[in-house]
């Protein structure tokens, strides 16, 4: 098993700064940070400025690259832990983007959705357009025990997309 001083050389190899705890939990995945990490940056050539392991309801664990590329975007790049293989990949846009201006269920609605799954404080909101055209809103709660929990609902539907408990996460916001 990798070790958090291996992993935290990696990650500021690709420019991340590492977490104050050299002891921090890190549940082994199969396909490991590396292996993920040189697919996320193969699907979008970039600056990581974000990574996040995440516990996906029903998947396993999952890395989250958030990657800044050279014309100014921001995607979100999700590789399975299990195979190493990029498994979806998200654009993260304004609030204003016209998906969002226009959209059936409006972020307070969105956040209300959220917030019933998951009672606790939105502590993040992304706006991502998804790889099939579709908008969500991404929300990063914390729960009364201290836990981090991520929840996507679609901007038309009002669906929970995706659910997730983050294991950890190292990077800017």
């Amino acid at each position: 098993m990798k070790s958090m001083h291996l992993i935290a050389s990696a990650l500021l190899a690709a420019g991340i700064a590492a977490p104050a705890s050299a002891d921090h939990h890190m549940p082994k995945t199969n396909a490991g940070l590396e292996k993920c990490m040189k697919a996320a940056l193969k699907a979008k050539s970039g600056t990581i400025v974000k990574v996040e392991l995440k516990n996906e309801k029903g998947e396993g664990y999952n890395y989250e690259f958030d990657i800044e590329t050279p014309d100014g975007k921001a995607w979100d790049v999700e590789c399975a832990g299990k195979s190493g293989k990029v498994t979806e990949i998200e654009e993260e846009v304004t609030k204003d983007h016209p998906k969002f201006a226009g959209a059936k269920v409006n972020e307070a609605a969105a956040r209300e959705i959220a917030l019933k799954k998951v009672p606790g404080e939105i502590v993040e909101v992304e706006y991502e357009i998804e790889s099939d055209g579709k908008g969500s809103y991404e929300f990063d709660i914390k729960t009364a025990d201290g836990k981090e929990v991520k929840l996507e609902v679609d901007t038309e539907s009002g669906e929970i997309t995706s659910q997730s408990d983050e294991a950890w996460q190292i990077g800017k916001e």
